[in-house]
């Protein structure tokens, strides 16, 4: 049977850079996981792609590399940096973030059916308030 998944992340940095933290969302099929950590001092972007990459590995973990990479995964994130730079748009420039792009890229070859989307950051509370619980 096909996993249906939604995944919303979230990274953020108190003062830019500063103190970071990931959120994630893991939803499967209804049952909901929820993760959330400090990633030490860094900036937002860095922040932003560190919580997608952990929730993909995240997924795998969870669904084991073969059904992970059958499931339908959903991920959402008010980056639009992250979402554009992975969906082709705009070019990575940041010699940081060429690092964890290549990381992402390659994580995401063992998904099939995988979309990222940025969404409005209201419509990614949960994430976000789990960012929020390590930061304040």
């Amino acid at each position: 049977m096909v996993q249906k998944v939604v995944i919303h992340t979230d990274g953020g940095a108190k003062g830019n850079p500063g103190l970071a933290a990931i959120g994630v969302v893991i939803d499967i099929s209804g049952d909901i996981k929820e993760y959330h950590q400090a990633i030490g001092r860094t900036t937002n972007n860095v922040a932003e792609y560190r919580a997608v990459l952990f929730a993909l590995q995240k997924l795998k973990q969870l669904l084991g590399k073969d059904d992970a990479r059958k499931a339908h995964v959903e991920l959402k994130t008010d980056s639009e940096l992250v979402t554009k730079q992975i969906n082709g748009k705009y070019k990575v420039k940041n010699e940081q973030l060429k690092v964890l792009f290549v990381d992402l890229w390659n994580l995401l070859q063992d998904f099939d059916n995988i979309t990222i989307s940025s969404i409005p950051r209201e419509q990614n509370h949960a994430a976000d308030k789990l960012v929020n619980k390590v930061l304040f």
